[in-house]
């Protein structure tokens, strides 16, 4: 069993097929599954099911690539150290995100690069409640991501921004039925409104859902959508009004937000990974988060 066997089968693993896993590693598809072909034949159990559709982990597989994410990054800390003592910093680093991109970390990412440019990073878009378990499984390196305190157990955080979030509305012209005469101040005033919600799982919707049940009051969904740019034009269209963070609301500034003067939800990003003690790389990057 080798690194690049290794490497292979959590490419496979992540990309959710062969084809896929092949153009992430620039090779044919014939040499990905001979590669995985090889290993399963040298365990003796089947890493993966595959069907004519779709390619899954067997249980045998679940409990592998775990370890095998492991010695990989085992293997490119120890790459790491030696580029260290050289004085270039090498290597690869994931990070996990949420749609919403937090916006201080684009700069971040372009003064790292200038810093260190043979340091691949790459960002991966997943759900909130998605993320603590990729970074506990080694497949995300670090996240940005709100995270609710049941979701942080085990996890190093950092606070990056707090905000109380704000309701989104139609502009006065197209606001028809939907759009509040006057400022909205209470979720009780939301909660008769139509509204424009977004899946379970996503951080907004966690905390929305929170601080309503805080206030014991139901809500109703008349959209759901998974795309903050589909939100933001059914509501501009005078289909429903919508809840989110000051900051991605400012991404649509035709659309008036109207405060909550008393128990807003609130919008916490934190910098996560799994341990204080991290490679030069993410050492070097977290220094340039803020």
């Amino acid at each position: 069993m080798d690194l690049r066997q290794m490497e292979v089968v959590v490419a496979v693993a992540e990309e959710g097929g062969f084809s896929a896993a092949a153009r992430r590693l620039h090779v044919v598809q014939s040499a990905v599954s001979g590669t995985v072909r090889a290993l399963e034949r040298e365990l003796g159990a089947l890493l993966f099911h595959r069907t004519t559709h779709r390619v899954s982990l067997t249980p045998v597989g679940e409990a592998f690539l775990p370890a095998a994410r492991a010695t990989l990054r085992a293997a490119e800390e120890a790459r790491a150290a030696v580029d260290l003592a050289q004085g270039e910093l090498r290597g690869e680093i994931t990070i996990g995100v949420m749609q919403g991109l937090y916006a201080g970390l684009a700069p971040a990412l372009a003064g790292f690069h200038r810093e260190h440019p043979g340091v691949t990073v790459r960002l991966r878009q997943a759900p909130a409640d998605q993320i603590p378990q990729s970074l506990r499984d080694g497949a995300l390196d670090l996240a940005v991501a709100a995270l609710g305190p049941s979701q942080l157990r085990g996890l190093t955080t950092r606070l990056l921004a707090r905000e109380e979030m704000v309701l989104v509305t139609a502009p006065a012209a197209a606001a028809g039925r939907t759009g509040p005469e006057r400022p909205v101040t209470t979720l009780a005033e939301a909660a008769r409104l139509p509204l424009v919600d977004f899946p379970p799982g996503w951080a907004i919707r966690h905390a929305v859902d929170r601080a309503f049940r805080s206030a014991s009051l139901e809500r109703t969904a008349t959209f759901e959508v998974n795309d903050l740019m589909a939100a933001a034009d059914l509501i501009r269209h005078g289909l429903g009004v919508s809840i989110m963070p000051p900051s991605m609301a400012a991404w649509f500034p035709e659309l008036p937000t109207r405060p909550f003067t008393a128990h807003a939800p609130v919008w916490t990003l934190r910098l996560v990974h799994t341990r204080a003690e991290q490679p030069p790389a993410i050492t070097a990057l977290l220094r340039h988060i803020r």
